[in-house]
This record gives C-alpha cells, structure tokens and sequence, in this order.
C-alpha cells in the first residue's frame, strides 16, 4: 500500500489530473479492503441526489455572467460614490468591490484578472504607492470567500454535513472583520492625503444608484431570502441565475445571444471539474472512514497536542501550508474529511471549524513560495514574482491578526447562528 501512495503522490506532481489521483487511491484502497469497487460509481451516483447540489452550477453561472457584463465597472462607480469622500476611500472601495466580486464568482483569481485592469490604474493614478496598489488589488482577490453564495462556503456544507445557511450566516462578521482590519490598514497609510474622488459633485451618488439599479436588489432578495428561510439555497441559486441572465441579456443587453454558449461553457467547464472532484473525494473518504484513519490521525495529534489552544494553533499552521499548495476546491474535498473529525474530539463547533478553514485558505492564496493568487497577479500585471511577494506581505499580516481572531474568538462565527 505505501508503494502505490508513493506512486500516485509521483503521479500528481508530474500533473495527473487531481480527480484521477484521488479516484487511483480509493480503488486502491478498496480493493485493498476487498470491497467492490462499484462503490465509486455508487458514491457518484449518490452525489447526483443532492438537492443542494444544484446551487453550485446555478451560482457559477450566475457569476461567469456578471463577470463578463459591466457589472465590475458599475461596482467601482457606487463604491467610488458612497466612500470616495474618505482619505483612503479608493483604496477601501478596492477591498469592498473585490469582496463582493469573489462572494459573487466563488473564485478569488477570476477577481484579480476582472477587476484588476479597473483598480489597480486607478489606484496608482489617484496617488497611491505603486507597491501598495499591486499588494492590496492582490490581497483583496482573496476577501469574499467567507460571504454567500460563495461555492467554497456550498462545497464545505456538502463535504462536512453541515447546514449551508449556517455557513452563510457564520462567515458573515467574519468576513466583514477581514475587510475592516485591511480598511484600517488603508487609512493609516493614506493618513493625512486628501479623498481622492469628489463624491460631493452634484448627482455623483444619484447617478452611480441609477447605473445600478439592477444589481442593487440582487444580494438583498437572495440573501435575505436564504437568511429568512424563504428560500433553499437551491432555489435562491436559481433565482439569481434566472435575474443576472434576464438582467445582462435581456434588459441591459451587455452579452448577445450569440455570445451566451460560451459563457456558459466557461462556467460549466469549472463546476464539472468541481461536481467529479467531489465525487470520487467521497468514495476515497469512505475508504478513510472504513480504514479508521481518521481515528488514527486523532491518535497521533492527542499524542502531540493536549490543549485545545495547542490543536487550533496547529491548525492554522497546516492549512497555511495547505493553502499555498493546493486550491481550495481541492483542499476542501481532500483535507476536510481528515481534519473535521479531530477538530470535533477537541469541542470545535463545525461551523466553526468551517469558517477557520475558508479564512486560513485565503491567507495560503497569498502564502510565498507558491500561493496561488501570487502567481495570478505576478502574470496578470507583468511583475516579478518576487516583487508580489514583497508588497503582499504587510496585508499578509494584517489578514493573519483577523484570522486569528475568527479561530479564537468563536463567537465570530456562531453568533449569528445561534
């Protein structure tokens, strides 16, 4: 068995498909176990009968569609109009519009590469460092992922069993912490500058509402009605789907018909690499289960660990290393099963636990040597890798003292929950 681990580990770090791998390892195992490996298939088969499996299709269509429409422009314009007034507004309009942008597409490097041609110019032409312009569009692509409908919030409800409202309430101070603590990171480098922008001209407000008329109502009707129980996550995901796709085709015209089969394709491209991910994840963490590792695993880190204290600090430190070598759809379908159960022999609530994990994951987007949001940004704007590394690294500590928070201070996550 340690051969053929040997094996697929070569194989993944050759380039192997990750759901290949993950497949090779749960037939290996299963058969190891002398099970049928017509379990796999059953696993698939019983991922399709998930009702909340529908959202994750629904929502990505949703944000493929904003993001090829104006809308990242008209975001810009109402941030620029409702905080342009503060010294340091632009650059806190950056972090709200890269926020909600990633909340909206569930992918922070579809962030940098959308709204980076917006944001990144405008913030070096309003005045601003260009080492802190390039650190903060980089580190905003990571904000977001803790708001609904993010699919990484959907993905961990389904792997870890629990209620995706839940999550979505959880991530909600926290994610609002995150953007706060970079805000004041902003003010105080842009204290003593004038605003940048004058939100006072008359109409600028009135104008930058009327531009976007149509998104304003979309996260109140959906996530007020996820967070009232009007709607299932499924049905909210379909409402969005169906308002974006009648809003950027049909009213504002921004995407043709014509146009429509390849955003789609786009969009679907990413959720089928998403849905046979997580399915053959499930077979191989049933083969975990039946060979207890997970109870092996508890064995050896009781034996390391005895405090709580000691198991949460632990935690930050894997997922900080998880984080900058692997996605977070493939990390959550891989680490998650593992961790969750430790984390639930030392008293962590699982949404919690949940909420810890998607936050510790965007600091491994922006973790040297290999987060992933470094290399994005380091193609997107021409820039030596090095040279992210080095003006990423004062938001990189900012964002680790709000994480610290959400893993300390619980009451972060499940207030609202509870």
């Amino acid at each position: 068995m340690i051969v053929v681990g040997l094996l697929l580990m070569v194989l993944a770090l050759l380039g192997a498909p990750l759901f290949a791998v993950i497949a090779s390892s749960a037939l290996a195992g299963f058969a190891r176990e002398d099970i049928l490996l017509t379990a796999v298939a059953i696993e698939i088969y019983g991922l399709a009968e998930m009702p909340v499996l529908l959202a994750i299709p629904l929502f990505t269509f949703a944000g493929y569609l904003l993001s090829a429409s104006g809308a990242p422009a008209r975001l810009v314009r109402l941030s620029e109009a409702l905080l342009g007034w503060l010294p340091g507004g632009l650059a806190i309009i950056a972090l709200v519009t890269c926020a909600l942008f990633t909340a909206l597409t569930g992918a922070s490097g579809v962030t940098i590469i959308a709204l980076g041609a917006l944001l990144y110019p405008a913030l070096v032409q309003a005045g601003y460092p260009d080492r802190f312009s390039l650190g903060l569009v980089t580190a905003g692509g990571s904000l977001g992922l803790l708001f609904a409908p993010s699919l990484p919030l959907i993905l961990y409800g389904i792997v870890a069993e629990v209620p995706i409202d839940d999550l979505f309430r959880a991530g909600i101070l926290p994610g609002v912490l995150m953007i706060i603590v970079l805000s004041l990171y902003c003010l105080w480098v842009s204290r003593g500058q004038p605003p940048e922008v004058d939100a006072r001209r008359p109409g600028a407000l009135r104008a930058a509402l009327r531009e976007s008329a149509w998104e304003i109502p979309l996260p109140f009707v959906v996530l007020g009605g996820i967070y009232s129980g009007y709607f299932a996550v499924s049905e909210a995901a379909a409402v969005t789907a169906l308002y974006v796709l009648m809003v950027v085709v049909l009213v504002r015209r921004e995407i043709p018909l014509a146009r429509l089969p390849g955003v789609m394709r786009e969009s679907m491209v990413l959720v089928g690499g998403i849905l046979l991910i997580l399915g053959v994840s499930l077979a191989s963490t049933n083969y975990l289960i039946d060979a207890e590792v997970p109870q092996r695993l508890l064995s050896l880190v009781t034996e390391s660990v005895a405090t709580r204290t000691g198991f949460l600090v632990m935690l930050l430190l894997l997922l900080l290393v998880v984080g900058a070598f692997l996605d977070i759809f493939s990390a959550l379908v891989l680490v998650v099963p593992l961790l969750l159960p430790v984390a639930l022999a030392f008293g962590i609530d699982p949404v919690h636990m949940g909420i810890i994990f998607l936050a510790t994951m965007q600091l491994g987007y922006l973790t040297p040597p290999v987060g992933l949001n470094l290399f994005i940004a380091s193609y997107r704007f021409r820039q030596p890798i090095v040279r992210v590394y080095l003006v990423t690294f004062p938001f990189l500590l900012m964002l680790l003292l709000a994480v610290l928070l959400i893993i300390f201070v619980p009451a972060l996550s499940l207030w609202l929950v509870r």
